[in-house]
């Protein structure tokens, strides 16, 4: 549809070489967008996405940046404004998760979650956010979790990093939309990626019980949200929206 078109428009997605993020930049590509894919430690899948995706036609390029380091983030904005004209969509896929019991829970965990979950996100925004703003366009879409609502067990700094980034992603949008600058967000439920492959068999038996979908959410089951709110006429309404592909796991 052409209410979805991306041609024209450059996107940046952070963890952009794995799991939601990885077919995020496959399905912008595919719909005319540049595409930058931003990874940690990860050069090997992100040069091999960007090679699949131009052999058919896209443009997409590769640079690495630790979300969680201000100086990395400005390398990365600094190499967009060598290599772009400008930055029109953002995706902040960058995250991890992880079980403690918060008995257990120590500073480092809360602290390495925090980093990369919520102060990532804002960093990544604040380096491209005033160029969106000065321009009078731009598309922020935030990667949070439907556990932001609903909690789960030996999960709190996880919980709660993902329910910054919808506390986050809503004040933001009070700033963005007067400029023409939405800010939206996107609460997966469980999804098959890298991220739930420690969990148990039991555990996962367990939240198939839960789901009235009775199962998990593939990667592109997800995509298409971050492609609706990327798009310029089909996600210009949504301001400070957490739209929650999950299964029905969370009905808000």
């Amino acid at each position: 549809m052409e209410s979805f078109t991306l041609e024209g428009r450059t996107a940046v997605v952070t963890g952009g070489s794995t799991g939601i993020g990885r077919s995020i930049v496959k399905l912008f590509a595919a719909h005319g967008a540049s595409v930058v894919v931003s990874h940690f430690g990860d050069a090997a899948g992100a040069e091999a996405l960007a090679a699949e995706l131009v052999d058919r036609g896209g443009t997409v390029r590769v640079v690495e940046c630790d979300v969680t380091d201000d100086k990395s983030v400005e390398r990365l904005g600094q190499w967009t404004e060598e290599n772009l004209d400008a930055v029109d969509i953002l995706v902040n896929g960058a995250g991890i998760c992880g079980e403690v019991p918060f008995g257990k829970l120590s500073v480092d965990q809360w602290d390495g979650m925090m980093a990369v979950n919520l102060r990532g996100t804002f960093l990544v925004t604040r380096q491209f956010f005033e160029g969106m703003k000065e321009r009078r366009y731009g598309r922020v879409i935030n990667i949070a979790s439907q556990l932001a609502y609903k909690g789960t067990v030996d999960s709190a700094h996880y919980c709660a990093s993902k329910a910054g980034v919808v506390g986050f992603t809503r004040a933001l949008s009070y700033e963005g939309a007067p400029f023409g600058v939405t800010v939206n967000a996107i609460a997966p439920g469980p999804v098959e990626t890298a991220m739930l492959a420690g969990f148990t068999d039991e555990w996962r038996a367990m939240k198939f019980a839960q789901l009235p979908a009775g199962r998990f959410g593939q990667v592109d089951e997800i995509a298409p949200t971050a492609l609706l709110l990327a798009s310029e006429t089909g996600g210009a309404y949504f301001i400070g929206q957490t739209l929650s592909p999950n299964g029905g796991d969370v009905m808000l």
